[in-house]
């Protein structure tokens, strides 16, 4: 009678540890489906509200879509005072501009210097305080990157420009 309770103990040991290990894999095998979800499945592009302007259907339309994205660096780092409320800073970008396709280079490259001046009155319009924020340097890369488009395409009559990149940004 001692060896069947004996039995009987070892089997229910058997079983609680087997449902042990099923719990735990269980749990695991949750933990790492919501991670992955987490991860990978929550890269779906969000709408910022500042961008759902005219702004971002201005950037957006006739772009070149072909072609091999290229970039033209400025010759020279801009240099300018940005006046502000408590005081002025001086401020220095260096600026490529994105481009799509060896022609659009090459048109980049011929109008470095009226490119340039664009640039600088755009930069030289804006204020210390906003540059201070990420904010109010998206804004300026906007603006900037929206007259380089406008003066390019009075130019020569086409979308030439894809973005303006800041590819150094110092405010002192």
């Amino acid at each position: 009678m001692a060896d069947e309770e004996l039995e009987i103990e070892e089997g229910g040991k058997k079983k609680g540890k087997l449902m042990l290990i099923i719990i735990i894999v269980v749990v695991l095998l949750a933990g790492g489906g919501g991670a992955y979800f987490f991860l990978f499945m929550g890269d779906e592009p969000v709408a910022e509200e500042g961008m759902e302007g005219e702004e971002s259907k201005e950037l957006a339309q006739d772009l070149p879509a072909e072609g091999e994205a290229l970039y033209v660096a400025m010759p020279r780092a801009f240099t300018f005072n940005a006046p502000g409320v408590a005081r002025e800073r001086i401020v220095q970008i260096e600026v490529q501009l994105m481009v799509r396709g060896v022609e659009n280079e090459e048109l980049a490259k011929r109008h470095i210097p009226r490119i340039e001046g664009t640039l600088l009155q755009v930069f030289s319009a804006s204020n210390a305080d906003d540059l201070v924020t990420d904010v109010g340097k998206i804004e300026l890369k906007d603006r900037a990157t929206a007259q380089v488009r406008q003066v390019m395409n009075e130019i020569e009559k086409t979308q030439v420009v894809e973005q303006v990149l800041f590819t150094g940004f110092v405010i002192q």
